[in-house]
């Protein structure tokens, strides 16, 4: 009786001392079957997630999720802190240090967590921001971090257990970022610059890649659309070479009433003369069927989303992929159409099937090989 007194106790006084405390568990499934010809593969693979956030002080919050994911082939469970986000707001602007997201102006030079800290600055000037990150602690299947050939085959090797810590952790790189972001200079123009340093700091004995970008972005909305256009100009230290590339962006974007249509076109460089690939910090996979990372690539798409009842939408996504990497490889690789049908019969849950396929005869690299296709099904629950 005095131990259920006590638990009791217990409980009252932790819900005096943290009122604004939260909890809860999302489930989120994947099941999927894709195959070309003959061949055929079966996917499945999860996560759960708990998570907790809370208050801390006047101006502070934070927010902490892990993750337990398993996968088949080969069955397996790898355990994860996904976020450990510490907010802190103060007048003119906020700090935030630990594991938090990134992303720059573009979405496809750096994209993901990291563990760091980042002030921001908003005056009447525009946003300032400085920010420093490392990708060393972070599970390499969420950093996905693939600038070497060595990183992209160490990304895709098996975690194993009784190797644990040399074949879990993502690639040991150092990031910083100054970012300045306005957010209306004229009537129509948003306008966001950014520079990137990324830092090798892997063995010495290694061949490092050291990389900056400077990325520049612009918006120019109107009542129904808006106009997009970025670019980064990429330059490379690599075995003792300097190297120089970039990438290119342009988006048209279109809302009306319950329907919307995206239209982006993503380039990136290969070799041409003294240009070379351009390297990412972080892969980005470009198409949902044929899905393919932006390196040496030109990858037009499309995004059509209607709501065709209050818990029920469909998304339209046809892509096309032209290879630039060099003169042997380039050329027309084919399109792909992909559609998804969404369901949320209430708020905490979410039903996904899509499908579609990749079909090469509509390029001339490799235009007698047989249909990608794939079908897939996702489940997301919020527990509570």
């Amino acid at each position: 009786m005095k131990r259920h007194i006590l638990l009791c106790s217990l409980l009252i006084a932790t819900c005096y001392l943290l009122p604004a405390l939260d909890a809860g568990l999302v489930l989120d499934q994947n099941l999927a079957y894709s195959g070309s010809g003959d061949d055929a593969a079966f996917e499945f693979n999860g996560i759960l997630v708990p998570r907790i956030s809370g208050l801390l002080g006047n101006n502070g919050k934070f927010f902490v999720s892990g993750g337990l994911n398993y996968q088949n082939e080969p069955w397996g469970f790898i355990p994860e802190l996904i976020e450990a986000d510490f907010f802190f707001g103060f007048y003119g602007g906020s700090f935030r240090l630990g594991r938090s997201a990134y992303q720059d102006p573009l979405g496809f030079v750096v994209d993901g967590f990291f563990d760091g800290a980042r002030l921001v600055l908003d005056t009447p000037a525009g946003v300032f921001s400085a920010a420093a990150m490392y990708a060393g602690f972070i599970c390499k299947r969420r950093a996905n971090i693939e600038m070497t050939a060595n990183e992209y085959n160490y990304n895709n090797a098996a975690i194993e257990y009784d190797d644990f810590f040399n074949t879990y952790f993502a690639p040991s790189r150092a990031i910083a970022a100054l970012e300045w972001e306005h957010p209306q200079i004229s009537r129509h123009l948003r306008l966001k610059l950014s520079a990137i340093g990324q830092f090798d700091l892997a063995d010495l004995t290694e061949e490092q890649l050291n990389s900056q970008y400077f990325i520049a972005k612009m918006t120019l909305p109107f009542s129904v659309f808006s106009l997009e256009a970025g670019g980064c100009f990429n330059l490379i230290q690599f075995a003792g070479k300097d190297e120089t590339a970039f990438a290119a962006e342009l988006g048209l974007n279109w809302f009306w009433r319950n329907q919307g249509l995206s239209l982006l076109a993503r380039y990136s460089s290969g070799y041409s003369g003294d240009i070379t690939p351009f390297v990412p910090v972080t892969t980005v996979k470009q198409g949902n069927v044929f899905s393919t990372s932006l390196v040496g690539m030109t990858v037009f798409s499309m995004d059509y989303s209607v709501r065709l009842h209050r818990t029920l939408s469909f998304n339209f996504l046809p892509a096309y992929f032209i290879d630039n990497y060099d003169d042997d490889s380039s050329g027309l690789l084919g399109g792909e159409v992909f559609g998804k049908l969404n369901w949320a019969p209430v708020s905490d849950i979410l039903f996904t099937v899509g499908g579609g396929v990749f079909l090469p005869s509509l390029g001339n690299v490799t235009p007698d090989a047989n249909p990608v296709w794939r079908g897939e099904m996702n489940i997301v629950i919020s527990l509570f």
